[in-house]
């Protein structure tokens, strides 16, 4: 496990990430945890997630040219839908996925985890005028 210190620092991200349900980006969280913490760095900020990440505490959300984002991993079982208009993201609560057929993966590969993002455009952007 990554995360053996328990610091103050440490806790003040987790509760920034646990809290939101916006998959908010680095800076926005050391924006967020600096109110009560005013020192932090964000390097500090950068740090905390790679190690909750790796603990998989939390995952990322990634597209190119923009910044990672980050979820809190909870214990439901959901999964992102991503507006390729405004780059917003929604959760897409699913209980179960349907198994991949063993054809699509190479021969002995043990999944470990899933994670579905679906692109598309949201209802918001689909109503704003020149869509």
């Amino acid at each position: 496990m990554t995360m053996v210190r328990n610091t103050r620092q440490r806790q003040a991200v987790l509760q920034a990430l646990r809290t939101t349900r916006t998959h908010p980006d680095a800076a926005w969280i050391h924006q967020e945890v600096r109110r009560e913490l005013p020192s932090l760095s964000l390097g500090t900020v950068y740090r905390t997630l790679d190690a909750l990440v790796r603990d998989g505490v939390a995952v990322t959300i990634e597209r190119a040219g923009q910044a990672t984002r980050y979820d809190f991993r909870r214990d439901d079982h959901h999964h992102h839908a991503v507006c390729r208009t405004c780059g917003a993201i929604f959760d897409i609560e699913v209980q179960e996925l349907p198994n991949l057929p063993r054809t699509l993966l190479p021969g002995g590969f043990q999944v470990s985890d899933v994670r579905l993002e679906v692109h598309g455009v949201c209802v918001a952007c689909q109503n704003k005028p020149n869509h």
